[in-house]
């Protein structure tokens, strides 16, 4: 979808469909909603007094225009009551109305920044809300689908237009809607790898995925096989591979803004391309949607990908560990012990918890890398739907500081966190009999553990867990969020950063 501002009147604008927007309670709409109005000879004033149209959050009401202006619809967007209104219901909307206007007659749409003005938020921010939401609202994963789709289906915008009436402000406007898609795009991109059957995205082609994208961004991209990871001595991350007849491949991903030892942050994700749970395998029902446990190596895959087209003056590394949890012949045993990076044993009582066994080895690497601060993205614990359903994603930490700049870079993005514990008590769990620890704990407190299990290979380097196992999958569209892969995370991560770069 091309996004772009020009400078005009909504009312005089060409397009396939004119969108205007209304505040609940208004009876009498002004700005460019008036404008389109008084050209439709108070159509919209009329059916406000008919209680037709009301303005409520969600309320998408289209009206034809019969050649009385340049575009032959018009779709009245409801904003809710203006104390509720700000960027993540711009946002919203904007995907909302993107997915209400997909048809093949539908081409070409111009907009207001949706209430930015009358509602008192930053236009730029608003214009990249906007942006942003239109292209995560126009998203879908079609790429196997067969040439018998109705082509209603496939129906897709090309343009969508923001139209400002001060030509002075447009500049500003570009700057943010230049913004909003290279996010929303990012985003995407983790969306089709997440989507991604798992024959047709093996961790050697997650890591090919990773390699294209850094050539197209000019990112230093190194992939690790397995005999460089026997030599790092990464036994943990091995032994989730043993079962598989794939390859393990260990993605890195290292972006210079400014230049100097080590690196500012690193961003650490998971890759399991598919996991069966190993010898401690899963329950058929729904195990296809295990295709999608490498969702947070799509998610720092994809944050690179705007981190290097936003050029902030940060140094960063993403890691991603990406194997397959196959039962078989030669799979990792409950019972077993093996050696991480680090050098620390650990006592395998399950193999359905392998994220945490190739995320500790990632972590250890971060570490060897030079990075100052670690933040590791996850679908690690059925446990934080549980305790969170799929509201926000699980935040856990060594470090209050660096928690407290992921959660405003996860709310700058729409995305909802919640702090859970880290009380040392919770390690008791973790001790074995014939190791240095044990990959899970008893049934209590699933999420925590898995971070507790994490936390001893950050060591003193601050560090955050970010257990996304709750919201990396939707069940519907809402709002920005698309049905299957979600994206939740990318955009958090490249937030977090853009604002370490000052």
């Amino acid at each position: 979808m091309d996004v772009r501002v020009a400078a005009g009147d909504l009312a005089q604008h060409e397009a396939d469909v004119l969108v205007v927007n209304l505040f609940e309670g208004v009876t009498s709409p002004g700005g460019g909603t008036g404008a389109v109005d008084q050209s439709l000879g108070g159509a919209i004033s009329s059916l406000i007094a008919m209680g037709d149209i009301r303005g409520k959050a969600g309320e998408l009401t289209m009206l034809h225009t019969f050649g009385k202006l340049r575009a032959p619809r018009v779709l009245v967007a409801g904003l809710g009551k203006e104390k509720d209104f700000d960027l993540d219901a711009v946002r919203n909307l904007s995907a909302n109305v993107v997915r209400h206007l997909r048809k093949p007659g539908v081409k070409t749409v111009a907009t207001l920044t949706h209430g930015a003005g009358i509602g008192g938020l930053d236009p730029q921010g608003a214009a990249q809300a906007v942006a942003e939401g239109a292209v995560l609202g126009g998203y879908r994963f079609l790429k196997h689908k067969g040439t018998g789709t109705k082509d209603d289906d496939r129906g897709e915008i090309a343009t969508l237009v923001l139209v400002e009436h001060t030509a002075g402000k447009v500049a500003s406007l570009e700057a943010g809607v230049a913004r909003g898609v290279l996010l929303g795009e990012a985003t995407n991109f983790a969306r089709d790898l997440a989507n991604a059957p798992s024959n047709h995205l093996t961790p050697g082609d997650l890591a090919q995925q990773a390699w294209e994208m850094a050539a197209r961004s000019g990112v230093e991209c190194e992939v690790l096989e397995r005999a460089d990871m026997e030599r790092k001595g990464m036994g943990s991350l091995l032994s989730v591979a043993k079962g598989s007849h794939q390859p393990p491949k260990l993605v890195r991903l290292s972006y210079r803004g400014k230049g100097g030892e080590g690196y500012d942050i690193a961003l650490v994700g998971k890759g399991i391309t598919f996991d069966t749970g190993g010898i401690s395998i899963k329950p058929a029902a729904n195990m296809e949607a295990m295709k999608a446990d490498m969702t947070g190596a799509a998610s720092v895959i994809a944050a690179m990908q705007a981190i290097a087209a936003l050029k902030p003056k940060v140094d960063v590394v993403a890691i991603a560990p990406c194997t397959e949890n196959m039962p078989g012949g030669g799979a990792t045993k409950p019972g077993d012990v093996v050696t991480a990076m680090n050098g620390r044993t650990v006592e395998i009582i399950n193999t359905d918890a392998e994220g945490r066994l190739v995320l500790c080895d990632a972590i250890s690497y971060a570490k060897e890398l030079g990075a100052r601060a670690i933040v590791d993205v996850a679908t690690l614990t059925g446990a934080v739907s549980i305790a969170l359903g799929d509201v926000c994603f699980g935040v856990l930490t060594n470090n209050d500081g660096l928690a407290a700049k992921v959660e405003a870079a996860a709310a700058a993005a729409g995305e909802k966190t919640w702090r859970l514990p880290m009380f040392k008590e919770y390690d008791e769990l973790l001790k074995s009999d014939v190791a240095d620890m044990k990959n899970v704990g008893t049934r209590g407190a699933g999420t925590i553990v898995g971070a507790k299990f994490l936390e001893p290979f950050a060591g003193d380097t601050p560090w955050v867990h970010l257990d996304i196992a709750g919201v990396d999958m939707a069940d519907k569209d809402k709002g920005w969020v698309s049905k299957g892969a979600s994206g939740y995370s990318v955009r958090t991560l490249v937030n977090l950063a853009v604002s370490l770069g000052g």
